[in-house]
């Protein structure tokens, strides 16, 4: 059975975007809404700098479809305390993901993003997996380069953690390499060509098809150009499966016997 792909950007709730992606005269309140009639999935930024409230968990899954899945970007106050060995990574992982259990089975994955300034350390990264509970899926984003190492790999396949892939302006395009049963990759470049999303699809293609859920997120911008990077991409995916097809929420289907 093939997997879905869960493709968006980073936030959704920018004006600017104004007519590009969101119709003229979207009130901030519907952006959402709007977002998700094009988008099946959207990493939030604002957790990263609070944790956020029930009843702004509760709004926001009212206005999408249950088809729809949220990243949450772990609060990095607690994400700091979790890895920082200064406070007891239980309770503060237990902190952590307390409001994250809200979204319930529209959770895709929390993203806990190490800083650049934290080099390799596996005792760290063992006591966060260890205390991390299982029914909460984790993707680690590792912003040092000392992370990359086949003993962090393994580790992270152990507790069914999965690794981000991260693409930017100033580096080649990363490998994919799945250590969970989810792929996750952040497109975090300035500008892709129709060439860059044609390659980006021919990658992730091979794993959605052998059934792997595939979370990406494009950077935000000033003017939505990324949001309609999204589509593009997903649309890009359903003509390359060939015959399969990726719906307008992810989902990808049969193809349809005459359908083109």
């Amino acid at each position: 059975m093939a997997g879905q792909l869960f493709v968006g950007t980073s936030g959704f709730a920018y004006r600017d975007w104004t007519p590009r992606f969101y119709p003229a005269g979207a009130r901030p309140a519907d952006l959402l809404r709007h977002y998700a009639a094009r988008l099946p999935a959207v990493e939030l930024n604002n957790t990263f700098y609070q944790q956020p409230r029930p009843e702004r968990i509760a709004a926001w899954l009212a206005q999408t479809p249950d088809t729809f899945r949220f990243v949450v970007k772990a609060q990095r106050g607690g994400s700091m305390r979790a890895f920082g060995g200064r406070a007891a990574v239980a309770e503060t992982v237990a902190w952590l993901t307390a409001p994250y259990r809200l979204f319930g089975g529209r959770l895709g994955a929390v993203l806990f993003r190490v800083a650049d300034n934290v080099a390799r350390d596996t005792a760290r990264l063992r006591a966060l997996l260890e205390a991390w509970p299982r029914d909460v899926p984790l993707a680690v984003e590792f912003q040092h380069e000392s992370w990359q190492d086949d003993h962090v790999f393994e580790l992270l396949g152990r507790y069914e953690a999965a690794l981000c892939a991260t693409d930017l302006d100033d580096r080649p395009p990363p490998d994919l390499r799945l250590t969970a049963s989810l792929l996750y990759l952040r497109l975090r470049r300035a500008d892709y060509t129709s060439a860059d999303l044609d390659a980006w699809a021919v990658r992730l293609g091979p794993f959605v098809a052998d059934g792997r859920d595939a979370y990406v997120f494009f950077r935000h911008d000033a003017r939505g150009e990324s949001a309609l990077r999204a589509v593009a991409l997903g649309e890009r995916m359903g003509r390359l499966l060939g015959g399969l097809t990726i719906s307008r929420h992810g989902q990808v289907q049969p193809r349809r016997p005459g359908a083109r």
